[in-house]
């Protein structure tokens, strides 16, 4: 019970997180935030099927995969910011 509940709270702040950033990215127009936003919105998604008590065993691996997709674009961005300086 605790863990759905914790599960539930952490899905909710990648979303105000999401949302966060969105709301930058609609103000400056850059795509960093953008990139985070999506980002955080991919973490959101996958606590939400993590959660879900139907999903695991072999969808295991695709959950993981969401989760490593959302590093991967977070870490892009920022190496692509900083590059481009």
């Amino acid at each position: 019970m605790l863990n759905q509940f914790l599960s539930g709270a952490t899905c909710f702040g990648f979303f105000i997180a999401a949302t966060f950033f969105f709301r930058f990215w609609n103000k400056t127009r850059d795509w960093f935030f953008l990139m985070f936003s999506i980002s955080f919105l991919l973490m959101a998604v996958e606590r939400i099927i993590a959660s879900c008590p139907l999903v695991g065993g072999e969808f295991q691996f695709y959950i993981y995969g969401i989760r490593l997709l959302a590093f991967v674009i977070l870490i892009y961005a920022i190496l692509d910011k900083n590059h481009s300086r």
